[in-house]
């Protein structure tokens, strides 16, 4: 990385920056309830960021004996790059994460069997019609960056996940569970992942007519994020507000949602997916609230768009091997509240509960908009679970919904590994018979 930091300081551009990851994983994988493949990917690249006559520019390798030839590149591409709004940081002081864990690496390929064959035959003693699926993954990643600003900083970082579910086929009926964690530490306790995935086969095990119009919606963990998140947090990247895209973009400061909601982006919790010590650009990371008790309170900002909006970076950039960095969210913390899950459902003459949606991401999803088919939920009769609903729509506006919210649940779950949010309970969801 030197030498290539070299070569481009001696090719006369004003700024430079290298990247490097290398990476080594190896998922396996259950289909039919018996392994299917196992593999082992083994990546690393270089990328050499430029800024010279106020433009950027870029060029990546994966081949180590092209490193030399990047500097060329770039100087060819940089007079048609985008105008650079930014100086390289220098060095900072960074946080002390725990996201590295020796086990993980040293994790056996008999063991990562062992694992998901046990899930699988747990859950079918009690179910054995259940066609089962699971994957086990381990993965080792380093990445490194230097700069003509004296930054040269480095971190290593594990990661480990697992994930199991089936299908259920009844004449033309079918349904699909699903189970998951990940992490960048190991962790052996899956126990907590049968009892999951039998407790939505049981609540499954009867249909249930759907409650049609605006009736009280319960998204769990889960659901929260298959609907509320991304139209919610798009509105918070730097980009959108940038464009004046943003619905949000003129609000910070202002009240956008119910007070008893708050969100962060906090890649400084030990041993979470997404979890770093700085973001791909250098920049030291930190707990950052989006919202906070309802109100708009940062934006997701990396060099280029926190420079055109005269702002300063929040440590948010992510970027790939080819590719400019971007704003975005590295590790979501939304608080709980301080209703007890099981009190959600009072009080509940009908309503639905809605654990995970199929096609979401339709309508203006910048503006808040969600809309998409519930591919596992429950109708809730006299506050209590009565059965599976099938063919069912939900729709509405992320704001709305979340400005007309009953209730927020007192415990915070881990949703595969990098979001850790309660169940909410709201009105404003439209809920439809789908077709």
């Amino acid at each position: 990385m030197a030498d290539l930091l070299q070569n481009a300081k001696d090719a006369g551009f004003d700024q430079a920056e290298v990247y490097r990851i290398t990476s080594q994983s190896q998922p396996i994988r259950f289909e039919a309830n018996r392994l299917k493949e196992a593999t082992r990917r083994d990546t690393s690249g270089a990328a050499l960021r430029v800024i010279h006559d106020g433009r950027l520019g870029l060029s990546a390798t994966t081949d180590p004996a092209a490193e030399d030839k990047l500097p060329a590149r770039v100087k060819e591409l940089t007079p048609f790059g985008a105008e650079a709004s930014f100086e390289l940081p220098g060095p900072a002081d960074y946080p002390r994460l725990q996201i590295y864990d020796e086990a993980i690496e040293e994790l056996t390929f008999d063991a990562m069997v062992q694992t998901g064959q046990t899930l699988i035959d747990a859950v079918r003693k009690t179910w054995p019609e259940l066609n089962c699926s699971a994957s086990v993954s381990r993965g080792v990643h380093r990445q490194s960056l230097i700069n003509t600003a004296g930054l040269n900083v480095a971190f290593p970082q594990t990661s480990y996940s697992v994930g199991f579910g089936g299908e259920l086929v009844r004449g033309d009926d079918m349904l699909s569970v699903w189970e998951g964690f990940g992490a960048s530490r190991m962790f052996t306790d899956t126990d907590w992942m049968i009892e999951s995935l039998v407790q939505q086969l049981e609540w499954a095990r009867d249909t249930a007519d759907t409650p049609i119009g605006q009736v009280p919606v319960i998204f769990t963990p889960r659901g929260v994020s298959a609907a509320l998140l991304r139209p919610l947090l798009g509105g918070f990247n730097g980009k959108s507000v940038m464009t004046g895209s943003s619905p949000i973009g003129e609000r910070l400061g202002e009240r956008v949602i119910d007070n008893r909601i708050s969100i962060f982006d906090d890649p400084t919790i030990d041993g979470a997916i997404g979890s770093r010590p700085f973001d791909d650009e250098g920049i030291a990371s930190r707990r950052m609230a989006l919202i906070d008790r309802g109100v708009a309170s940062n934006f997701l900002y990396d060099l280029q768009t926190a420079g055109r909006m005269n702002a300063t970076s929040t440590g948010a950039a992510g970027r790939g091997l080819s590719t400019l960095p971007g704003p975005g969210t590295s590790v979501l913390d939304v608080a709980p509240g301080d209703t007890p899950y099981d009190d959600l459902f009072l009080g509940i003459k009908e309503g639905i509960v809605v654990e995970r949606l199929l096609g979401a991401g339709q309508g203006n999803e910048m503006g808040g908009d969600f809309k998409a088919n519930v591919s596992l939920g429950y109708k809730i009769e006299d506050g209590k679970i009565v059965g599976r609903i099938k063919d069912t729509m939900i729709s509405g506006n992320v704001y709305d919904a979340l400005s007309k919210l009953e209730a927020v649940s007192d415990k915070a779950e881990w949703v595969y590994g990098s979001l850790r949010t309660p169940a909410i309970r709201c009105l404003g969801v439209e809920v439809a018979a789908a077709g």
